[in-house]
């Protein structure tokens, strides 16, 4: 698997160079970002259990500081990287506070310090944040595409790391029973933060690359909560707490509804949230638990005909 991934990245890598179309380019570059966001709030939500409403907080911190330092003068590479930082520490900021809440106190209380946030950012700045116009005489989409690429292999990879470390099976401990796993010695908070340090920081350089990206936005913007919600729809569509899981929710996410915003931009929100309850009843586990059973199935049935082909056989050979 390990290699067909390696594949995938470098395929992907080169498409610029085959496919000139810049739609295309475009759509997977949105395909890379929500990637990103979602195997980012995977992390924090998937492996630790901890269910993150605020996630839009870490992406809007890395938009914002990127845009301003990198409009500001800085270089890009220096303002991307502070961004992501920046989201990483207020992660840590305010990662012991939020944690002492558990359940349902967690989720409203973190989203409720990204609404403080988005709020205070949208009477801040209310004028439109547009990138200079020697910017967007420079602006290269390739490189976009190449920079998301890079971020979501590395989102994927790290959480791919976190899964095969013992910190990771600390991290599992704590989502299956916190206190048992507490009481076995696992320090639940320490672990907690390591999941919230990876979650904020790659959500921090997401915000970075939506700000690299785009023209013009309010900078309240990237502080909106449908940042999170998008995150965990693709989530729990393709696997909550699966490695690619968030990868094929994600991609799934983004194709269906660009699609559905061009056919019905009247009411594309509307089907796409229909459709996102009908997947979630009839696949509970997601895709990737979808297509495990559907292997399984397959796997059984092949092994089944192949056991009655060898009975018969049998069968035959006694009877001559």
């Amino acid at each position: 698997m390990r290699f067909v991934a390696l594949g995938a990245i470098i395929a992907l890598a080169a498409l610029p160079l085959l496919v000139r179309r810049e739609d295309v380019l475009n759509l997977m570059f949105l395909m890379f970002l929500f990637v990103t966001l979602a195997q980012s709030w995977n992390i924090l939500g998937g492996l630790a259990g901890q269910v993150n409403l605020g996630h839009a907080a870490f992406f809007g911190i890395g938009a914002l500081a990127t845009r301003r330092l990198w409009i500001d003068g800085f270089p890009f590479e220096v303002a991307f990287v502070c961004g992501g930082l920046l989201a990483f520490a207020f992660g840590m900021l305010i990662g012991a506070p939020t944690f002492r809440l558990r359940g349902t106190y967690f989720a409203i209380g973190t989203l409720g310090l990204a609404e403080v946030l988005r709020l205070t950012t949208a009477n801040a700045l209310p004028a439109i944040s547009n990138m200079p116009p020697e910017y967007v005489g420079q602006y290269n989409l390739t490189l976009r595409y190449e920079l998301g690429l890079a971020l979501a292999a590395a989102c994927v990879f790290a959480t791919w790391w976190l899964l095969h470390s013992r910190a990771g099976l600390g991290i599992l401990a704590v989502r299956e029973d916190e206190d048992a796993a507490q009481a076995s010695g696992v320090t639940a908070l320490k672990h907690k933060l390591y999941a919230l340090a990876l979650s904020s920081l790659f959500a921090g350089l997401a915000g970075g690359a939506f700000a690299y990206y785009h023209f013009a936005y309010y900078p309240e913007l990237p502080f909106s909560p449908t940042w999170t919600f998008d995150s965990v729809l693709a989530v729990f569509v393709g696997g909550i707490g699966t490695l690619w899981g968030p990868v094929a929710g994600a991609v799934l996410y983004v194709l269906v509804r660009e699609q559905l915003a061009l056919q019905v931009p009247q009411a594309h929100q509307v089907i796409f949230g229909a459709l996102f309850v009908v997947v979630v009843l009839a696949f509970p586990g997601g895709l990737v638990d979808a297509w495990a059973r559907l292997r399984l199935r397959l796997s059984t049935a092949a092994r089944l005909r192949s056991e009655q082909a060898q009975r018969l056989a049998a069968q035959r050979g006694a009877r001559q």
